[in-house]
């Protein structure tokens, strides 16, 4: 199987690396140890080799590789040791070691008899561990024999000998590599690797499957363009934790259609098409039943007598493509086998097959659990309508068993089969019909975070009502969708929905389809600005739904008016009527009505500034919505994005991190911005590879929260950079995206606003100390406009009352940064951003104490602005924020805080760095050091960045003049004359 090459990253191998590391070390001193390194094909054993072989040569070790070849049974006799000797051979250094040795040139002609006889072969044996012995006296040896599993029986003999006679006594190691999956039980490399591997001298190390954030970093790094969540995490599951595959199927998202990508089909039916017809036969229909089949299922479909069955079982484990299970089952080693093997069935073949296992599910008298199994089987063997009554089975069991994704899938399975059957096939009574059961898919599909596909199949029920339809069931069509629109945020069109609805149901007499139809209208009256139409209809339809005892949409219409009336959700009302929406959503089994409760307890209290007891309720919320099988619906995902905020401002940030990894794993495509916390850790952690990610939340179709998650990270990796344009261009995109259509901009305006203020007010510095007044007055407009910004969204929020301590603290940060742009750094305003940041966030507290010091600086108070910068640089070290452990570091240089206690005040450059300051100082743009180091305009502009932020410069020409004088650069000789 082709390896990947020497480009491609290493991901997920520190610790095997590290070990590896570790006995080269020991190698140098004379104490090596050979390693047999076992993996399966594509898993990423050259990688690793690659890069550890690196490693030694760069310590100064010679490294050699001896590669084993596939060429059948009769192979060319010491082929990777010939190769070795060649290496060898044309290093000038070991000549003296060679002549040493004459009886090694055999290998060149090992079909000599000499190579063939007894004291022949001891005699090369002993000459090439001689040689060996010499070369590693002259210097360090690394030895790498690759694909031990293809060497032939005289190189396997030879290695025998040179691990077993002590060689590696000397200053030498040995790594040996070979395919796990390819040693069947007759495998002639097995005896040899259980006798090695008791010597003293040897070691075996496994290279096991990637993790799945392994992979999914892998991949990100492969791909320069940004990909979607939904494309890594697909291409994760297929991978299987396999490097190779994963860049397979990376390779092949674009023309990839579902199957496996034809390079990768022909490499992965290679061992299936070395069975015997038997064993083949009873593989394909094995990939018809799945990933897993039992055996008595298998049995039963293959029709072959229990003993050829059990020796063809035995032929296919025994190469490594079935694994036996503890519970009489046997699977695919990996799924993506499974695909080729299914894909290469005959179109007849694969029908039949699939027939014979639906008919042996149906006779198993376990209905429920395999209905799934069934309607797929049905299908693939066209045989429609049994297909329709299993699916719609499955849908049942899938919502009782609190999998809304599956029912979803099942439900869309029987809609696609409806038309294809004949009406004395399709169900009857109940109710059912194509447009409930259309509707009840879109709620599914809304439980399971498919919020776009949500409002597809709801537009796709209101074309199916027919002219003369019920008007209960077309007013719950227009709400039901006016729902999963104020989902995707398409909020005009929501109002519309629900008033139509609300107008086809009179009020009297009461009942529930009003109740809902006017709970949905309230909603969606507040998003569009009507604040009073909404309290008006949501008090009427909560006296509806306690006259008819509806405590489900009682709960509900509680929530909104906890958040629509008077003081919110965190005022004393607002809770009050919260914990009682709880506790009528739960009495009446509502868990999407519980949740929405739960949800806004949480962030009410989050808004006022209690973290710790927004924390209760979200750790309630998801344990509910994890046993309503709710994870991936609207308000658990938020209550997701919630947990990990408070852990990020409470600077538990390897917690937020872990967590995140955790979620990403089972996270729908819709929910890819709850991970949005981990993307602010890795900004402030020097990760700019952060501002990538962010921006492959803005793929697809828009969703308010991805918006505003990647506005934050975009913003502030801006004004890291010390980019001003573009931090102001992604505030003010960012909060026109999410300003609705009653003109209310988002919360989040404030914060993007003291962000993107910081960056003008860095850029507005040097041409006011230059008394360039054009260039000022430019960055005082456009910084009074944020600032205008950040006062009109703090005092005004989005439901009309002024924001929480969160709100007022980013305010007074963006009222610092107008000072500092028009005047200067203010320590009393910056003094007040420190203490309103004091309700918890830990990261935005110390930025605040940061500008505190510069403006104690600049007041001539260094002994003040030395404590506050040791404070700075204790929480960055802790956070492991580097950035603003740089920006600390390079204000003690800067404000000569030399009282500081362990400053390092010599500034380190990379050596990219250093080359960037040399065309600094020669006056270079960002564009033209680019063009002269080969790098892009924007690579450039963050390498200066970088160098300003290191010796501590606020301008181009500061950071050189700077540079001259601590030495890091010296002028360039003039030219003579």
């Amino acid at each position: 199987m082709p390896q990947a090459s020497s480009d491609t990253p290493v991901v997920g191998r520190d610790a095997e690396l590290t070990r590896l590391s570790g006995m080269l070390e020991r190698a140098r001193g004379g104490e090596a140890r050979a390693v047999l390194i076992a993996g399966d094909a594509g898993v990423g054993k050259t990688r690793v080799l690659d890069e550890v072989g690196g490693r030694a040569a760069a310590s100064g070790m010679t490294v050699v590789t001896g590669h084993c070849v596939d060429l059948g049974d009769v192979g060319l006799p010491y082929l990777p040791f010939t190769e070795i000797l060649g290496v060898l051979a044309a290093d000038e250094r070991f000549s003296a070691a060679l002549a040493a040795h004459p009886v090694v040139e055999r290998l060149l002609g090992a079909g000599s008899d000499s190579a063939r006889d007894v004291d022949g072969r001891l005699r090369l044996f002993e000459g090439m561990a001689g040689l060996l012995a010499d070369v590693a006296d002259v210097a360090p040896l690394l030895l790498v024999l690759e694909d031990l599993h293809w060497a032939d029986q005289s190189s396997r003999d030879l290695l025998r000998f040179l691990l077993g006679r002590g060689v590696l006594r000397h200053r030498l190691a040995v790594f040996a590599s070979y395919r796990a999956d390819d040693l069947h039980r007759r495998h002639p490399l097995r005896p040899l690797l259980a006798e090695l591997i008791r010597l003293p001298a040897v070691e075996r190390l496994e290279l096991r499957p990637l993790g799945d954030s392994d992979v999914a970093r892998l991949v990100r790094q492969l791909e320069r363009r940004p990909l979607a969540e939904a494309t890594v995490r697909r291409i994760v599951e297929r991978a299987e934790g396999n490097a190779f595959y994963a860049e397979e199927l990376l390779a092949a998202t674009d023309t990839e259609s579902g199957g496996v990508p034809s390079g990768l089909a022909d490499v992965l039916l290679i061992r299936f098409e070395q069975l015997s017809d038997t064993a083949q036969q009873v593989l394909r229909t094995a990939a018809v039943a799945g990933r897993r089949v039992e055996h008595e299922l298998l049995r039963e479909a293959v029709g072959l007598p229990e003993e050829e069955l059990e020796s063809a079982l035995r032929e296919a484990v025994g190469r490594q493509l079935l694994v036996a299970g503890g519970d009489d089952t046997y699977s695919f080693r990996h799924a993506l086998a499974r695909e080729a093997v299914y894909a290469d069935l005959l179109p007849g073949e694969r029908a039949r097959l699939h027939g014979a296992f639906a008919r042996l599910l149906a006779g198993q008298g376990r209905a429920a659990e395999s209905a799934a199994e069934r309607a797929h089987h049905y299908r693939e063997s066209h045989d429609l309508a049994e297909a329709l009554t299993a699916s719609l089975e499955a849908a049942d069991h899938a919502q009782r068993v609190g999998a809304p994704a599956e029912e979803q899938r099942h439900l869309e399975a029987a809609l696609d089969l409806w038309p294809a059957v004949g009406a004395e096939a399709q169900p009857s009574g109940g109710g059912v019909g194509r447009v409930t059961l259309t509707l009840r898919a879109s709620a599914a599909a809304a439980h399971a975070g498919e919020l776009h596909r949500a409002v597809s199949l709801a537009r796709s029920a209101l074309a199916e009502l027919g002219q003369d339809a019920d008007s209960e069931l077309a007013a719950r069509v227009r709400y039901t969708l006016a729902g999963n629109l104020l989902s995707v945020d398409s909020l005009t069109a929501a109002f519309a929905y629900s008033s139509e609805a609300l107008a086809m149901i009179p009020e009297d007499p009461p009942s529930r389809t009003w109740v809902w139809a006017a709970a949905t209208h309230a909603m969606a009256a507040r998003h569009v600005g009507g604040n009073e139409t909404a309290l008006r209809v949501a008090r009427r339809a909560l006296s509806v739904a306690e006259e008819l005892r509806m405590t489900d949409a009682q709960a509900d219409l509680l929530v909104s008016l906890a958040v629509f009336d008077g003081g919110g959700r965190r005022g004393p009302e607002g809770r009050e009527r919260l914990l009682r929406a709880r506790e009528l959503a739960r009495s009446s089994g509502n868990a999407a009505v519980e949740l929405r409760a739960l949800f806004n307890l949480a962030m009410g209290y989050y808004e006022s500034g209690a973290l710790a007891e927004c924390v209760p309720w979200l750790t309630e919320g998801l344990d509910r919505a994890r046993r309503a099988g709710l994870l991936s619906s609207t308000y658990p995902l938020e209550m997701r994005y919630l947990r990990l905020v408070v852990l990020h401002v409470l600077g538990r940030w390897d917690e937020c991190v872990r967590a995140a990894a955790a979620d990403a794993e089972l996270l729908p495509a819709a929910g890819a911005y709850t991970v949005g916390p981990a993307l602010y850790v890795a900004l402030a952690r020097g990760d700019m590879t952060a501002a990538d990610r962010a921006r492959a939340l803005l793929e697809g179709p828009f969703d308010w929260m991805a918006t505003l998650v990647a506005g934050i990270v975009l913003t502030d990796a801006a004004a890291l950079r010390r980019d001003p344009g573009d931090a102001v261009r992604w505030t003010r995109s960012t909060v026109a995206a999410l300003t609705d259509e009653a003109g209310a901009r988002p919360d989040v305006a404030v914060r993007l606003a003291a962000l993107a203020l910081s960056a003008v007010a860095d850029a507005a510095a040097e041409p006011r100390s230059a008394g360039d007044e054009a260039t000022t007055r430019r960055w005082t407009d456009t910084a009074a406009e944020l600032v205008e910004l950040a006062r009109a969204t703090a005092t005004h929020a989005e439901h009309g009352t002024p924001q929480g301590p969160e709100g007022q603290a980013w305010l007074a940060r963006a009222e610092a940064e107008w000072i500092r742009v028009v005047s200067g750094p203010d320590a009393a305003a910056w003094s007040r951003a420190l203490t309103a940041f004091g309700f918890g966030d830990v990261y935005e507290q110390a930025r605040c104490r940061l500008r505190y010091a510069e403006a104690l600086v600049a007041a001539g108070r260094r002994e003040e602005a030395a404590a506050e910068a040791r404070e700075v640089r204790e929480t960055a070290d802790r956070l492991g924020a580097t950035p603003l452990r740089e920006q600390v570091d390079a204000l003690v240089r800067r404000g000569r805080l030399a009282d500081t206690p362990d400053t390092d005040e010599r500034v380190v450059l990379t050596a990219r760095e250093q080359e960037v300051l040399r065309l600094l100082a020669l006056g270079r743009s960002n564009r033209q050091i680019g063009e002269e180091l080969f790098i892009t305009g924007k690579t450039a502009s963050v390498h200066v960045s970088n160098i300003l932020a290191k010796v501590g410069a606020s301008s181009r020409g500061e950071a050189v003049a700077i540079a001259y004088r601590e030495g890091l650069i010296t002028p360039e000789p003039s030219a003579s004359g």
